[in-house]
Order: C-alpha cells, then sequence, then structure tokens
C-alpha cells in the first residue's frame, strides 16, 4: 500500500476588506471626517483641483464676446411682442450710401455681438429736417 502525502502551506495573504473601502468611500461622501485628519485634507485637495482644473478640461461655453468693434450707442427697447428693437447710431454705419441689403448686413454685424444669431425684419431710418440720417431702429427675430 502506498500512502500520499499532502503538503499544504498556507500563503498569508494581506488583502483589504471591501466594507472597510466601502466605509471610507460613504465617509468621503457624507463629510464625516473631522478638520486635520488625512481624510479631510485629501477631500479639501479634490476639491481644490476640480475647481481649478475643471474650466480647463471641461467646455461650459460660457465664453465672453471677444471684442466690440463698434463702440457707439446701441440702445436696445422691448417692442411689446415679446421682440426687441435695436436703436443704431448712423455714424456706426460706415458706407451709408450702399444699398439695403448692405445696411442690412453692416447693421447686422453691428448687433450680433450684442444679441447673438439673430434676422433683421424691419429697418427705419430716422432722419434730421435736413434729411441726413440720425440713427436706424432695427427689429430683429432670434433664429
Amino acid at each position: 500500500m502506498s500512502t500520499v502525502e499532502a503538503n499544504t502551506t498556507s500563503v498569508a495573504t494581506h488583502s483589504v476588506p471591501i466594507g472597510g473601502v466601502w466605509r471610507t468611500i460613504r465617509s468621503y461622501i457624507l463629510w464625516s471626517h473631522e478638520r486635520g485628519t488625512i481624510h479631510y485634507d485629501v477631500m479639501v485637495t479634490l476639491i481644490l483641483i476640480f475647481v481649478f482644473l475643471s474650466p480647463k478640461l471641461i467646455n461650459f461655453k460660457d465664453k465672453p464676446v471677444e471684442h466690440n468693434p463698434h463702440r457707439t450707442g446701441v440702445v436696445v427697447m422691448p417692442d411689446g411682442q415679446g421682440g426687441l428693437i435695436y436703436q443704431v447710431e448712423a455714424s456706426a454705419v460706415t458706407d451709408k450710401g450702399t444699398d439695403d441689403a448692405g445696411l442690412r448686413s453692416q447693421l447686422l454685424q453691428i448687433i450680433e455681438p450684442i444679441s447673438g444669431g439673430v434676422s433683421i425684419s424691419k429697418v427705419e431710418t430716422l432722419r434730421d429736417h435736413s434729411g441726413h440720417a440720425l440713427r436706424y431702429k432695427v427689429w430683429v427675430e432670434r433664429e
């Protein structure tokens, strides 16, 4: 008869209990650490990293207008029907001898940096007693 001996050696493995990991995560979420502890410092550091790096990594689409090319006065008034009327000084229009399409194009270049994408529905020229254009009243609709 032959005997078989089994040699078993136990290998000590150091494992992190899953319950402890979840407990730590839960304590971070519920902010249950006191000031001055390492966990508190880690949480504050993660928040600061998010605050300072997120504008560079996430496009929030909240950039200001680069610059306003026309420094002339533009007055915005409600039209009473939910739309807007823009009153643009005549000095802002560079070429006053253009046709209606050219005038609308120039007025649109002045108005769009202020209002965003719009289309012009009506233009009225306000003139002085000698017939020179003083300002333009422009009715616009959002696109």
